[in-house]
């Protein structure tokens, strides 16, 4: 990436393996000291052993600030307990927890915030509901795809979420 071609370089099993058990650690930049070159990456896959998982190889993409890239972000819930679907007995059947965007590599963001307040049982959140952070496009812009429901279980009907009476 950057313009340049690939160099070999050599990691420390315990400063990948530390990394890898990071959060995040596929979105977060790293700077890689290359011969006293500093230069900006992200990992893009690991390799590891079949038997031991040890990590016996990574490729990194070499990236500058501008470079869009697409990655994985992790999608966070919040709110659980402003659900009156959640309330009645609902389940929450996340179907995405990861949504794939294009995003500027030195603005990827940690993650995608949906706020549960006011949903309801069978109601299903789809990818043009979330407010993406600044900068994130979908890469899948063909279809608005399901990124949560809330489930009915067996017993419960949705008209059975209604506002409960200030008494209850």
């Amino acid at each position: 990436g950057g313009g340049a071609g690939p160099e070999p370089i050599t990691v420390s099993y315990k400063d990948l393996h530390k990394a890898l058990h990071q959060p995040g650690f596929f979105n977060n930049l790293i700077a890689l000291d290359v011969d006293g070159n500093k230069q900006s990456v992200l990992c893009r896959d690991v390799q590891t052993h079949p038997v031991t998982d040890r990590p016996e190889h990574a490729d990194f993409l070499r990236v500058s600030a501008d470079t869009e890239v697409a990655v994985d972000i992790p999608v966070v819930f919040h709110n659980e307990e402003k659900s009156p679907g959640l309330k009645r007995g609902g389940l929450l059947n996340v179907v995405r927890h990861t949504v794939e965007c294009f995003v500027k590599a030195n603005n990827i963001p940690e993650r995608i915030d949906i706020d549960l307040t006011g949903t309801r049982l069978g109601q299903t959140i789809h990818i043009s509901h979330i407010a993406l952070p600044e900068g994130a496009q979908p890469t899948i812009t063909d279809r608005d795809f399901t990124v949560a429901t809330i489930a009915i279980p067996r017993g419960v009907s949705a008209s059975d979420d209604e506002d409960e009476p200030a008494n209850e």
